[in-house]
């Protein structure tokens, strides 16, 4: 096996979205660095149930929904 081949996997620090702070082991950043996410699983749809609409922004969900409209959509 080569030497030096594998990236420096270390402990940093993530923050959720509500402000809560956990460490994981990671390969990004350097260790103790701070990842502030976005998204994550408190907020998002695919966690939470998907209980936020989608928001039709320039008319392009209701563009799809004519286009489509006899599929069942």
């Amino acid at each position: 096996m080569k030497k030096d081949t594998h990236p420096d996997y270390h402990v940093v620090d993530i923050k959720l979205v509500n402000g809560d702070v956990v460490q994981m082991r990671s390969t990004w950043g350097k260790e103790g660095d701070q990842l502030a996410l976005d998204i994550d699983p408190s907020v998002h749809p695919a966690w939470t149930g998907g209980s936020t609409r989608l928001m039709d922004t320039g008319g392009r969900v209701s563009k799809f929904k004519n286009k489509y409209k006899g599929l069942g959509f």
